[in-house]
């Protein structure tokens, strides 16, 4: 009897039941107003890191014509420094040196109070080496490249030199070894941890089950996923009934390894879900670039598992195509345009919103081509506003 339990068992592991229906995808105005908000956040807050690393706080603007590249400016880099002059200020150190770039007052004042309040407390940077180590562990091996993992570091809150500013400083976490990258062969720089840590192995999921039931984590519980759905959206009757029977399938924890289920089955689905959920859960912007997404996919050996699983699942993730990109946002991580999860460092991104905001006002001799429209600014002014208050309301 047992052995046709297990045998049972197996086969459902393997089992795929998905409809051929189209799963339809529907524009969400406000997932996508939040990360409209952000437009060029991410690139003047890498200009800013690395204009203030230089030991005179200021680099020549043709070096950062250089970095174009590096922190994908969709213009010149002159015309993006212009774009921006409450956060950037150009002067020239003497007459014979070229034309440097420095923040404005204002926004090293930000800087400053960034590093003091987020980067270099205590609390903070435990929580931070706490998120860094989960996400390490969500690899199975616990390693991944540096090249990988920078493309999470600022969805992640890392400071822009965590390695020299935080991970070197927490040597029973982490150490930074030599491996062989698994995609092209050759040898690479990985961040590992230094151990493997069962306390830290609890995913977001199975923490809140065990809150609910007042016990500790069980494994292989029926925990089912919350779907919120844009207005008016429905979907198809077939997709709902799968839907249904699927959230039904026992819970596998994304800090284990379920490689041995049938690749397209219902039940690898499921746990290909929770470790989107986990990875989307553990950023402090609750979202991150789809390209980012499926580049991990692709380096942790689940292919293209992480695609499907975001298109078959529009009440749990949603893709937002803003910004000359295209977002995956974790709906239960927002209430509308805000984050429910208030991390301080996303209220001090805000602020640098708020301040970014402010150029939008100032003469048209920094008017650059390409900027938005003026009730379009106006818009942007009033939500950044928004954002100022809810930065402080954070604090």
């Amino acid at each position: 009897m047992a052995a046709a339990t297990t045998k049972l068992g197996r086969a459902l592991q393997q089992r795929r039941t998905f409809v051929n229906a189209r799963v339809k995808w529907v524009s969400d105005h406000h997932l996508d107003e939040a990360v409209q908000r952000e437009k060029n956040l991410k690139q003047v807050l890498s200009l800013k890191d690395r204009i203030v690393s230089s030991p005179p706080k200021s680099l020549p603007l043709s070096s950062l014509s250089l970095l174009k590249p590096l922190v994908n400016l969709h213009i010149t880099a002159a015309a993006f420094i212009q774009k921006y002059p409450s956060v950037f200020t150009t002067h020239q150190p003497s007459p014979s040196h070229p034309l440097h770039v420095r923040l404005t007052p204002q926004a090293l004042a930000l800087h400053k109070e960034e590093e003091e309040t987020i980067h270099l407390s205590p609390p903070h940077r435990n929580a931070t080496v706490q998120r860094l180590t989960k996400f390490l562990m969500l690899t199975g091996a616990g390693s991944l490249p540096l090249n990988v993992i920078d493309r999470f570091r600022f969805d992640l809150g890392l400071p822009h030199d965590y390695i020299t500013s935080l991970v070197s400083d927490y040597p029973d976490f982490f150490e930074v070894t030599e491996i062989k990258d698994r995609l092209t062969g050759e040898p690479t720089l990985a961040l590992a941890v230094s151990s493997r840590r069962s306390s830290l192995a609890v995913s977001e999921m199975e923490r809140r089950e065990a809150i609910v039931d007042g016990s500790r984590v069980k494994k292989g519980l029926r925990i089912r996923y919350s779907m919120n759905f844009p207005k008016g959206y429905e979907l198809d009757k077939r997709v709902k009934e799968w839907v249904e029977q699927w959230q039904n399938l026992p819970y596998i924890s994304p800090y284990e390894n379920a490689f041995h289920l049938g690749s397209f089955s219902d039940q690898a689905e499921k746990w290909a879900v929770a470790v989107l959920h986990e990875l989307l859960h553990l950023l402090v912007s609750k979202k991150t670039e789809t390209e980012n997404v499926l580049c991990l996919g692709e380096y942790l050996g689940f292919g293209i598992r992480f695609k499907q699983a975001l298109v078959h699942h529009p009440g749990i993730f949603y893709m937002s195509h803003k910004i000359r990109t295209q977002t995956v946002v974790l709906r239960e991580g927002y209430d509308k345009v805000f984050l429910i999860e208030r991390h301080p460092l996303m209220g001090m991104r805000h602020r640098y919103l708020y301040l970014m905001s402010k150029s939008g006002r100032v003469k048209k001799r920094h008017y650059v081509p390409g900027t938005e429209r003026s009730n379009q600014k106006k818009r942007a002014i009033k939500e950044c506003e928004d954002g100022e208050s809810y930065a402080h309301s954070s604090r």
